[in-house]
């Protein structure tokens, strides 16, 4: 009797051709409770109270708009966009802010004052912009229809 021909060929693993997606899924879960513990602490700002005038509302740009708030004790505040506010003198918020228009002309530039401001701090800060090479500097206030 003859033996059947039996096929010894050795059998090879496959490729593996699907991701494992677990870890991928957990990478992405610490990262979402990471921004929704540290979105808040990003829109910090400095309080103040707007003067309440009917004035058109700003239409968002392309750019973030720098923002110098001028607070109750008329201390100065730059922000940009939504970056936290930097406080500045007088000196240093004119170069930043030079600074920042040569980086990006075109920028626009809003001043905030506090109700309780005297008109003259606010009218020295616009003052100290034009000097650093701002062409137009726009006041913000609050609406007071808003409530």
């Amino acid at each position: 009797m003859s033996r059947p021909a039996v096929s010894y060929r050795l059998r090879r693993k496959r490729p593996m051709s699907e991701i494992n997606v677990v870890p991928y899924i957990d990478v992405m879960l610490v990262l979402l409770v990471i921004f929704m513990i540290t979105a808040p602490l990003l829109t910090q700002g400095v309080k103040v109270e707007l003067p309440q005038a009917s004035a058109k509302t700003v239409e968002p740009g392309a750019e973030p708009p720098l923002v110098v708030t001028v607070d109750a004790e008329e201390r100065l505040h730059l922000t940009r966009g939504v970056e936290p506010s930097v406080q500045l003198d007088v000196d240093g918020l004119a170069v930043r802010v030079a600074a920042e228009l040569q980086l990006q002309p075109g920028t626009p530039v809003y001043v905030r004052g506090d109700r309780h401001v005297a008109y003259g701090k606010v009218v020295a800060v616009m003052a100290v912009l034009q000097h650093a090479g701002v062409p137009d500097v726009g006041l913000l206030t609050e609406d007071p229809d808003a409530d």
